[in-house]
């Protein structure tokens, strides 16, 4: 009741189903509004496949606060998916995606992409063979995401076939999304894994004039530079164990050298050194006091920060494998597969887009740490809610479920005054978008600072 209170005030439900591309002919079609209110429920229930649906069936008080007339069928809604034409419903959901996101723009900020694989098992569009380090040989679709990094806001998604999880797939939907922020919402850096660590993607960076930071893969180029910058000593610490230095480096096929920090950590753990000799696997322990084993990493950037900052922000982006982590296994990335490739696109924005939307609700609730659905959820979805009419009034009465109840009470109230205040305050302030002012009180919370509206006086601000 309280999410969805959340989505009244802010708009952010109506605006989606408003602008929903989907139209019925006949008489007898399901109303837009139950469509993709089922379609929000089932996500935010945690749902994996479109069968799941039918489990929302009984529920008789659901579609009331979100002022639908019925829950759909698991076939209604395939079918009404069907029906969106896929340029409309794909400028559709990444309008509203963006929008979930751009108020953390708004702030200097890290741009995350990144590729995962979604496995398949059956006949669908796009079911490709191609990297597949979990299953190697099964089929696949993959899933080229940019993030608002360590928030865990998705700005966009692409699903493509399997075998094409290379950078080169991943560069329009990056330069889509760079093109859609302004100049003043760009983010202060892109930051990628070795698979974007290429001429191609860092030329189109410069050409931008936008900042990047990558890996670079270990070619021959890049092992004759550690083999020489190995024999220093003067590497400067990097933070967790790591050493660095920096040096300058122009690989083949590059029209200009660029600028490279090297990263190296000292393995401390037992080591065993094996090779293949005439057949036979040869094994022999290795003695750190007289041997030193590293890891390495070879980072190419244009920033000017130092060794010890590029080292712990290229760390930073082993966060965006959270997310992955995340949406494909307490979200529905795993699963809402149809035999065309469009539907599959249109599910994995639609998970995307309430995954934001959860996100901003749970901060809300808990300004103090962001919590995944695992622990959210439970804390706020998991009651029993009775619905009664008097007098013309509908009484909702909710009982928690959870052992936790003093820490629900706690993050209930946290939302509804969030969304009192912003309720009260968009009344006086008409010129601000009610979503606006609510993500500004939600930061405020985070950040414990006085809260006002964008662009006003403290003064003026009420509470």
């Amino acid at each position: 009741m309280f999410f969805a209170e959340f989505q009244k005030v802010s708009g952010l439900f109506d605006a989606w189903v408003e602008e929903c591309p989907l139209i019925y002919n006949s008489p007898n079609a399901p109303k837009k509004r139950d469509v993709l209110g089922t379609w929000d429920l089932s996500i935010l229930a945690g749902h994996r496949r479109y069968a799941h649906v039918t489990g929302l069936r009984s529920d008789g008080v659901s579609p009331q606060i979100l002022g639908m007339s019925k829950i759909v069928s698991e076939d209604a809604l395939r079918r009404a998916l069907g029906k969106i034409p896929e340029g409309e419903g794909t400028e559709w959901m990444r309008k509203h995606l963006f929008k979930s996101a751009k108020a953390a723009c708004d702030t200097p900020w890290i741009l995350d992409i990144d590729t995962t694989i979604k496995t398949l098992f059956g006949h669908q569009q796009g079911a490709e063979v191609g990297y597949n380090p979990h299953k190697p040989g099964r089929p696949s679709h993959a899933y080229h995401a940019y993030w608002v990094g360590n928030l865990r806001l998705l700005l966009d998604v692409e699903v493509t076939a399997g075998n094409t999880t290379a950078s080169n797939h991943a560069q329009p939907g990056l330069n889509r999304v760079l093109d859609t922020l302004s100049a003043e919402q760009r983010p202060y850096l892109v930051r990628g894994d070795c698979g974007f660590g290429n001429d191609a993607v860092i030329r189109e960076m410069e050409a931008r004039q936008q900042s990047y930071l990558f890996k670079l893969r270990q070619s021959p180029r890049v092992k004759r530079l550690l083999q020489r910058e190995f024999t220093r000593r003067d590497w400067a610490d990097a933070g967790q164990g790591w050493e660095g230095r920096e040096d300058t480096i122009q690989l083949a096929g590059w029209q200009q050298s660029r600028r490279v920090v090297i990263l190296r950590r000292l393995l401390k753990d037992h080591l065993i050194a094996t090779q293949e000799h005439q057949g036979q696997l040869e094994f022999a322990f290795v003695d750190r006091r007289q041997t030193k084993v590293y890891e390495y990493a070879v980072l190419v950037t244009d920033i000017q920060e130092g060794i010890l900052s590029i080292a712990q922000l290229y760390r930073d982006r082993a966060d965006a494998e959270n997310g992955f982590d995340e949406l494909k296994n307490q979200w529905g990335w795993g699963g809402y597969t149809t035999r065309d490739l469009a539907r599959c696109r249109l599910s994995a924005r639609a998970v995307g887009l309430v995954y934001n939307w959860w996100s901003w609700y749970s901060r809300l609730a808990f300004p103090g740490s962001r919590r995944e659905a695992i622990t959210s959820r439970p804390l706020l979805l998991s009651a029993i809610g009775r619905s009664t009419k008097h007098a013309g009034q509908i009484h909702l009465f909710l009982t928690p479920m959870h052992a936790a109840q003093k820490k629900v009470e706690r993050g209930i109230e946290n939302i509804r005054r969030g969304l009192r205040i912003v309720r009260e305050t968009a009344e006086q302030f008409l010129e601000h978008q009610p979503w606006d002012l609510l993500v500004s009180y939600i930061v405020a919370q985070i950040t414990r600072s006085p809260w006002s509206p964008p662009g006003t006086f403290p003064a003026l601000a009420g509470p």
